[in-house]
């Protein structure tokens, strides 16, 4: 056999050795993926998120997806002729928007279980609205309503972990309902960290458009590979975090602090980013951990 190939062979390998001690230690443990940005557009990275959640499933671990559809809804708010109103950078969700994105959310949520089924493994896809998944109260920006958008109040976690036992892969799109039934779009970022902590996940994986945490964000030489909540507070203290990045980091503290594990923020425009985070030494983006918890680089 020529040098090359073998030295290929050994590669590959040493790839499956390095996992090893990341399958055993998460081995039947929960794992949440929060899947949206331009993963959820880009056919081929779609694929690949859905590849790496199987494969996830197949090792040994028990993972949930938690979807968005953003870009999606605002395409069809559009061609529908409605303009969209915004208070203090949010968007209203009135109740013809609100249709929409249910009718929209509820596609891309079978289409992502068509996916995952033709790769041999069970999916179930269900809306917070399914089993009183999810309970929310109405959310307001600064005082301000912004019509039916939930912010998550109660998790029922059983929904969940019953078809964990029975050995399916939950795919939830992030639709909720009050006490009085009313249905409300909620922030897939808030719901999937709802999820995480209600299920006691061992992790929970935000796949975003950018390649994690950066001290100085206009400097990608500056991306930091492992935070601990105290850390992560002293650059919110400090001013370093802003923008989108600011609530998602504050949701990582938050699963943090309610007994996830740890919490990676990843660039889900890098093919197999969720495999190469989770069952690498280095990792591609940010993880967040616990005050108490050993850092891997170290």
């Amino acid at each position: 056999m020529p040098t090359e190939n073998m030295q290929e062979i050994m590669d590959k390998a040493q790839v499956l050795i390095e996992a090893l001690p990341y399958i055993q230690r998460f081995n039947r443990k929960i794992i949440v993926v929060k899947y949206g940005g331009s993963a959820m557009v880009d056919e081929a990275l779609k694929k690949q998120v859905i590849q790496d959640v199987t494969l996830l499933k197949l090792v040994g671990f028990k993972p949930i997806i938690v979807h968005g559809g953003g870009k999606e809804i605002s395409k069809w708010v559009e061609k529908n002729g409605i303009v969209p109103e915004f208070i203090n950078g949010l968007r209203k969700t009135d109740e013809a928007t609100m249709e929409i994105a249910e009718m929209v959310l509820n596609k891309v949520n079978k289409s992502l279980v068509q996916n995952v089924q033709s790769l041999g493994v069970n999916a179930i896809g269900i809306s917070g609205k399914d089993g009183g998944l999810l309970k929310v109260e109405k959310k307001l920006s600064n005082g301000q309503d912004i019509g039916f958008v939930g912010e998550v109040s109660d998790v029922n976690a059983q929904v969940i972990l019953d078809l964990l036992e029975k050995d399916f892969l939950p795919i939830i799109c992030p639709i909720g309902m009050d006490d009085n039934f009313e249905t409300y779009n909620i922030n897939a970022d808030d719901a999937a960290c709802a999820i995480a902590k209600a299920v006691n996940a061992e992790k929970l994986a935000f796949l975003t458009d950018i390649e994690g945490v950066y001290k100085d964000k206009d400097d990608p030489s500056t991306l930091i590979s492992e935070l601990t909540v105290e850390e992560a507070r002293e650059l919110i203290g400090d001013g370093y975090i802003g923008g989108g990045m600011l609530p998602k980091l504050n949701n990582c503290i938050d699963a943090i602090e309610q007994g996830v594990s740890r919490v990676h923020i990843l660039d889900g425009r890098i093919a197999h980013c969720l495999l190469l985070e989770i069952f690498t030494n280095k990792g591609i983006g940010t993880a967040i951990i616990g005050d108490k918890e050993q850092k891997f680089s170290e």
